[in-house]
């Protein structure tokens, strides 16, 4: 596998386009590798099958420029804090070598998103240790690999984020990789298929004013908020503040 810069898991596929889609495509763009592993195929939503879902995340993964995508195939609804379910988390991070990952938020609507929280934070924790052994796809043993930084986005439930993403530039591909899970999102015509609060075509109007709330609030016109996951977030220079100029 090929080394990535900046791995962003989910819980679900489509999570990722929710939650971080527009700093993934920014970064991209930026010359950086990005790559996203879903843990599970989402095979309990109300709407679509695991195997449309997969279909979909692919075409996500094309909008938004990622070098890879995965799916880890652990089972939705259950995403239990143990070793059978970190493993193969450990080794993703092992294969990838990410400098940043980036994770859901510590807790949520969902309630599968907050185990994937749990779940992630310890598996990159001991994605370091080198007696956890772990294989590569290629069959040999796999050194220790722990990411320098961790960072939540935001999904359903808000917070108070630490800083906020300018996703301007990207915004419109990121609603873009969002209307790629055309089995959940923007659904004219429900049919027989149960209805849900994100399937309604003005779900879409949230998205945006929320992006372009946080946006606001750091002078951008459009943003994604994070939490660092260690605090204080470590700065080895004042650069980032000599290179923005917030509107605010």
């Amino acid at each position: 596998m090929k080394k990535i810069d900046i791995l962003a898991f989910g819980a679900h596929p489509d999570d990722t386009e929710l939650g971080c889609s527009g700093t993934l495509a920014a970064l991209t763009r930026a010359g950086k590798k990005t790559a996203v592993v879903d843990l599970t195929r989402g095979e309990m939503g109300s709407r679509g099958t695991p195997e449309q879902r997969l279909k979909e995340a692919e075409k996500a993964a094309g909008i938004l420029g990622l070098a890879a995508r995965d799916n880890l195939q652990l089972t939705d609804t259950q995403l239990v804090n143990e070793r059978p379910n970190q493993l193969p988390i450990i080794e993703r991070i092992r294969s990838y070598r990410p400098h940043i990952c980036l994770i859901g938020a510590p807790a949520d609507r969902h309630p599968d998103h907050g185990d994937a929280t749990r779940l992630l934070i310890d598996s990159i924790f001991y994605s370091g240790l080198a007696k956890i052994e772990t294989d590569g796809p290629d069959g040999k043993s796999q050194k220790p690999h722990r990411p320098r930084h961790v960072l939540h986005y935001m999904q359903d439930q808000p917070f108070n984020p630490d800083f906020i993403f300018n996703i301007t530039e990207t915004m419109d591909l990121k609603e873009e990789a969002i209307r790629a899970f055309k089995s959940q999102f923007d659904v004219a015509d429900p049919g027989e298929e149960p209805e849900t609060y994100i399937s309604r075509p003005e779900f879409f109007e949230s998205i945006r004013a929320r992006a372009r709330y946080y946006g606001h609030q750091a002078g951008f016109t459009y943003g994604e908020p994070f939490l660092y996951a260690r605090k204080p977030v470590p700065l080895p220079s004042f650069d980032l503040f000599f290179e923005s100029s917030p509107m605010r």
